[in-house]
């Protein structure tokens, strides 16, 4: 199949919309967060290339997803794993560079990204290659990422947030609702897409549409938080200086 090619969309096929929708989204953005590298100290760009390099990261891959679901009309499942597995490290990193003031270790950078993988790859086993087990992969991914929630909410992170205070302080927080409350969408999918005791409850609900929605709410979102504590930051120094 060629991806390159244009490929018919019903009118009223709305998990296309949404893989259409999403890769705008997360393309706009990337260019907002590129162009934004120039205003501010040296300190602020490289997290704005991270928060870049995720959503284009997304953006690529939902050009990709999007013609796969137009042409097969299946969800996938390979090409969004690896946008995860590159991209949700790289929010992890998000949380290192913006600590770093408060003297963040890279060891804490690695084990956030050591749990994020496990998450993802334990996800996938479950939702792709062993189904008949997903309430037990589930399960093992689920406990990555309540790891990583006690990190960022209660651990080392949240510790550094709170010597460094201000503005950083702020965007921890907020970097963390992200993780709470926005990556919980995930889960909601995961039990959407496979067997298990919670047929009941998310049985029929589309996963493609709720992962699409959170990706871009998620992605998107946690770029802004850095982007804004670059403009905090720098409005701050300013008016010191």
């Amino acid at each position: 199949m060629n991806f390159l090619s244009v490929t018919k969309m019903a009118t009223d096929d709305y998990v296309g919309f949404t893989f259409f929708v999403g890769c705008m989204a997360m393309l706009a953005a990337s260019v907002f967060f590129f162009l934004s590298m120039s205003s501010f100290d040296k300190k602020w760009r490289t997290s704005l290339l991270v928060s870049g390099l995720i959503t284009f990261i997304a953006a690529v891959h939902y050009f990709y997803m999007r013609d796969y679901w137009a042409a097969f009309e299946e969800s996938p499942t390979f090409f969004r794993y690896i946008d995860w597995v590159l991209t949700v490290p790289l929010m992890c990193v998000e949380f290192y560079l913006i600590l770093k003031v408060a003297g963040a270790k890279k060891s804490l950078m690695w084990r956030l990204i050591f749990l994020s993988v496990v998450m993802l790859v334990t996800g996938y086993i479950g939702e792709a290659i062993d189904p008949a087990n997903a309430q037990i992969w589930g399960l093992a991914s689920g406990i990555a990422y309540f790891v990583i929630v006690y990190d960022i909410w209660l651990g080392t992170a949240k510790k550094l947030a709170v010597a460094a205070g201000g503005e950083v302080l702020k965007a921890h927080k907020a970097l963390c609702w992200f993780v709470l409350v926005g990556w919980a969408i995930y889960p909601i999918g995961y039990m959407a897409g496979t067997p298990g005791w919670y047929d009941g409850i998310f049985g029929g609900w589309d996963l493609n549409i709720i992962y699409n929605i959170g990706d871009a709410i998620n992605k998107i979102g946690f770029g802004l938080v850095v982007y804004n504590l670059a403009v905090q930051s720098t409005t701050s120094a300013a008016k010191t200086a």
